[in-house]
């Protein structure tokens, strides 16, 4: 079994389904050599009886890297979490906040925030099942709860059981009359009670995720001093902005990468793709965005959205779109 990390990474991207997938993360991590990844959220029973090499493989390159899983039964996530470490992942987070009617249905996810014991019972036994550091992600409260008096009972009850990290999205997610995307942007964010948990909980690793887009905003939470900062959507759309400076400027440790030294270095992983029968759209898909706000973006975006579909597409599409950004 694989060492718990020894210490909370500063920053980290979002875990998100259709999104992080181990294209992405690749993408990811040539732009980044210290955020830490996470895998789509994979649910236990997906992992104990689906294709674990297509849910679980990644590239080494990819560490560090979180597998994320959804749940409530805490025999199958034990099961899964000792799956997923023995696929390699050292940390591994159990979802409290996903608001889709199809997590509720399956009782999990952030209709979990109103079973805190049952979160503890279930993370108990995934800690039990292995070496792995297991993590929690959740809302400040669903529903009709009141954030101030829920989350830190929640926060006290589940870290009893042995969670030492806890991310939390700083809003309320409304279970009914919210759709999941209305549940991203409608809720109003909290970022003062997630900075009161971190003062009640000194000893705890507490991250603030939810509406940060940038890395001055990261560093706005970290020096007010939270463990760390998950970004999602700024990071999946505009990587380049997020995470090119992220080594420099959150870890304090390398030097800044470019997103044309990037697309460069996507090609051999690119080749190696297609050569095992994949497409070239399953990986520039997560690439569109690498240019955001600069010249040539638009000429990038659109020979990608064009022609990485087509049959027999190569990294020469590649090539060709990025020879449309000027510096």
């Amino acid at each position: 079994m694989t060492p718990k990390p020894k210490k909370t990474a500063r920053l980290s991207v979002a875990p998100m389904m259709d999104w992080t997938d181990r294209h992405c993360r690749y993408l990811h991590r040539l732009l980044s050599c210290h955020t830490l990844l996470y895998t789509e959220m994979v649910t236990a029973p997906a992992v104990i009886h689906g294709d674990r090499d297509r849910l679980l493989g990644f590239d080494p390159v990819e560490q560090p890297v979180a597998l994320q899983l959804g749940g409530s039964d805490p025999a199958q996530l034990a099961k899964a979490t000792r799956i997923g470490a023995d696929y390699g992942y050292q940390e591994v987070n159990l979802n409290v906040g996903c608001p889709s009617d199809r997590v509720q249905s399956g009782r999990f996810g952030a209709c979990l925030m109103l079973e805190p014991e049952l979160v503890a019972d279930c993370v108990a036994a995934m800690a039990e099942a292995s070496n792995a550091e297991i993590t929690v992600k959740c809302r400040i409260g669903v529903d009709k709860q009141n954030p101030a008096e829920i989350l830190p009972e929640f926060i006290e009850k589940v870290s009893a059981a042995g969670v030492r990290s806890f991310t939390i999205h700083a809003r309320m997610a409304w279970l009914e009359g919210l759709s999941p995307k209305q549940n991203r942007d409608i809720p109003p964010l909290d970022y003062d009670l997630v900075h009161q948990i971190k003062h009640d909980f000194p000893a705890l690793s507490i991250g603030i995720n939810g509406g940060i887009a940038s890395l001055d905003h990261a560093l706005e939470h970290l020096d007010k001093g939270l463990d760390s900062v998950m970004i999602g959507r700024a990071a999946y759309h505009n990587p380049a902005d997020i995470l090119c400076q992220a080594d420099r400027r959150i870890f304090g440790n390398g030097s800044d990468s470019t997103a044309e030294q990037a697309v460069r270095d996507m090609l051999p992983y690119i080749e190696n793709h297609l050569q095992n029968g994949g497409r070239l759209n399953q990986i520039t898909r997560h690439m569109l965005g690498l240019f955001a706000g600069r010249p040539g973006a638009r000429g990038w975006k659109r020979i990608l959205s064009q022609k990485a579909h087509e049959t027999g597409a190569g990294p020469e599409v590649v090539q060709e779109a990025l020879a449309q950004i000027r510096t």
